[in-house]
C-alpha cells in the first residue's frame, strides 16, 4: 500500500486542515497539537500545489491497518521479514517519476522550520538509499538541513551504513532521497539488519514494494514514493544542527557532509510527509524495529510472548518484555537478554502474560504487586549506552556509558500464584441498562 493509498484507507483517523498555514513554525505547531492523528494540510503558504501530511506513522494501529496484522502480532511480523527478506521486482514506469524536474530548486519543497532553536528548514521523514561497494543496497534515515536551492547537509552517524559506504569510494557517493514512502518502507529503513541484508527486500517481505531505477544514478527506489531527490553525497562539509532529537532535547552542532541534488522527480499532486522531530512518528519508527531484536534474544533464554519499546522512554531507552515464565531464573535471564537485543536500552521491565505491555498502568501494577527491590532489581554500572541519553557519560570519540536497570516484575517462582492474580469482573453490555 503506497503512502497515499494508506491515507485513503485511514479516513477514520484523518484530519484535514484547509486553512492556509506557514511552514515556519505554524504547521509544526498545529501538527503537534493534533499528535496521534493523521493530519493533511491542503494549503501551505509559499508552496502552491503541495499537500503536507503528518502523523501516518504515529500509532501502532496505523501499521496494523496498513500491513493487515493485529497490533499484538506486529513484532513477530517484523521479525519474520528481517529473517526472510524478499527481493523486490523492478518496474519500468513508476508513479514517483510522473513529474521530472531538471532545474533543481529545493526551495519549492515545503521543508519545515519546527522550533526557534533549529538551525534552519529541515526534512526528517526521508529515507536515504545508497550502495555499498561490498554489501550492495542500503536504506536508512538521515535528517536533512536545506542550505540553498541545490544543497542539503545530512546528519550521518559514524560507522553505520552510509558512513561506511562513503569510506570505500573516492569522490562523491550517489544517493537517492525518498519522501512519502509506504509504512512498510519506513519500518524497513528503521531496522538495523546485518550489512549484507537489503532493507528494501525487508520492506517487500512486509508488503509488496516494487522498485524503479533512478534516472541519473545507478540506484533503485520505491516506485510509489511521492518524491525522489537524486544526488551525490560530497566531500564538502557544512554546519548541521542544532535540531531536536528523539529524546526531545536539542542535538548539538557538527560539521557534516553536504549533498548536492541533481534531479527531482515526484508524483502528480504530490504529498510531502512532514515527520515531527521528537514526536510519536519519530518515536515509533525508532522503537518498533528494535522490538524484534529484543524478542529474538529473549527467546534464546526464555519463552518471550511480547516486547514493547515505550514512548515514555523516548521509544529508545525503555522496554517492557512479556514472558511465559517456566522457571525461577527466567525473569533475570530475560533482563540480561533484552540488553543484548538492544544495546541502547537503559531500563527494562519483565512481566507475565497476564499484563498488557502496551498499558503503562498495567505494567506499574505488576511492579507494585510482584516486585521486591532487594530480590528482583538488577543494576549494571558503566555499560555501553546511547548517545541520545543526556544523562549518560559522553566523551568525544568514545562509546557513551550509562547505568542500566532491569526489574523482574513476574510472579515469584514457587509462591502461591492465587495471591498475585487479579479479580475479574464479568463483561456486560452497559447499554442494556440505559433508559427507562
Amino acid at each position: 500500500m503506497s503512502y497515499r493509498d494508506f491515507l485513503a484507507a485511514a479516513t477514520d483517523y484523518l484530519v484535514t486542515i484547509n486553512k492556509p498555514v506557514s511552514p515556519r513554525f505554524e504547521l509544526a505547531n498545529v501538527a503537534h497539537a493534533l499528535e496521534g492523528k493523521i493530519v493533511t494540510f491542503t494549503q501551505v503558504e509559499g508552496h502552491p500545489g503541495w499537500r503536507v501530511n503528518s502523523g501516518a506513522c504515529a500509532d501502532r494501529r496505523f501499521f496494523s491497518l496498513d500491513l493487515g496484522v493485529p497490533v499484538n502480532q506486529l513484532t513477530s511480523h517484523l521479525a519474520q521479514a528481517i529473517a526472510n527478506p524478499i527481493l523486490p521486482p523492478l518496474v519500468q514506469d513508476a508513479p514517483c517519476q510522473e513529474v521530472i524536474i531538471e532545474d533543481v530548486n529545493l526551495m519549492t519543497l515545503p521543508f519545515l522550520l519546527h522550533l526557534p532553536q533549529d538551525a534552519g528548514y529541515y526534512c526528517a521523514s526521508n529515507v536515504v538509499i545508497t550502495k555499498d561497494p561490498d554489501f550492495g543496497r542500503n536504506m536508512c534515515y538521515h535528517r536533512l538541513l536545506r542550505l540553498d536551492e541545490k544543497r542539503l547537509v545530512a546528519r550521518i552517524v559514524e560507522r553505520r551504513g552510509t558512513h561506511t559506504a562513503m569510506s570505500k569510494v573516492e569522490g562523491d557517493l550517489p544517493v537517492a532521497i525518498c519522501i512519502g514512502v509506504s509504512l512498510a518502507t519506513h519500518l524497513a529503513a528503521s531496522m538495523s539488519p546485518p550489512p549484507e541484508v537489503d532493507e528494501l527486500s525487508v520492506a517487500h517481505a512486509l508488503k509488496p514494494t516494487p522498485l524503479v531505477k533512478c534516472l541519473s544514478h545507478d540506484l533503485e527506489v520505491p516506485a510509489d514514493a511521492e518524491i525522489v531527490l537524486e544526488g551525490r553525497i560530497t566531500r564538502q562539509r557544512a554546519t548541521e544542527g542544532p535540531f531536536m532529537d528523539l529524546t526531545e532535547t536539542m542535538d548539538f552542532v557538527r560539521q557534516e557532509p553536504v549533498i548536492e541534488i541533481d534531479l527531482i522527480t515526484h508524483r502528480r499532486n504530490p504529498i510531502y510527509h512532514a515527520l515531527l522531530p521528537g514526536g510519536l512518528e519519530h518515536k515509533l519508527l525508532m522503537g518498533m524495529p528494535r522490538e524484534p531484536t529484543i524478542l529474538a534474544e529473549v527467546n534464546k533464554v526464555a519463552r518471550c510472548t511480547g516486547v514493547a519499546i515505550t514512548p515514555g522512554g523516548t521509544s529508545w531507552l525503555h522496554a517492557v518484555v512479556q514472558i511465559d515464565k517456566q522457571g525461577a531464573e527466567d525473569g533475570r535471564r530475560a533482563i540480561e537478554a533484552a540488553f543484548r537485543g538492544h544495546g541502547s536500552l537503559k531500563h527494562v521491565w519483565v512481566v507475565d502474560t497476564d499484563v498488557d505491555i502496551y498499558n503503562p498502568a498495567d505494567v506499574e501494577w505488576a511492579m507494585a504487586t510482584r516486585f521486591q527491590a532487594d530480590k528482583d532489581l538488577m543494576v549494571f554500572d558503566k555499560q555501553p549506552g546511547s548517545s541520545l541519553d543526556p544523562s549518560g557519560i559522553h566523551v568525544p570519540g568514545q562509546k557513551s556509558l550509562t547505568a542500566k536497570m532491569g526489574l523482574d516484575c513476574t510472579i515469584p517462582w514457587g509462591e502461591e500464584r492465587s495471591k498475585f492474580v487479579r479479580g475479574a469482573y464479568q463483561p456486560v453490555n452497559w447499554q442494556d441498562y440505559m433508559g427507562s
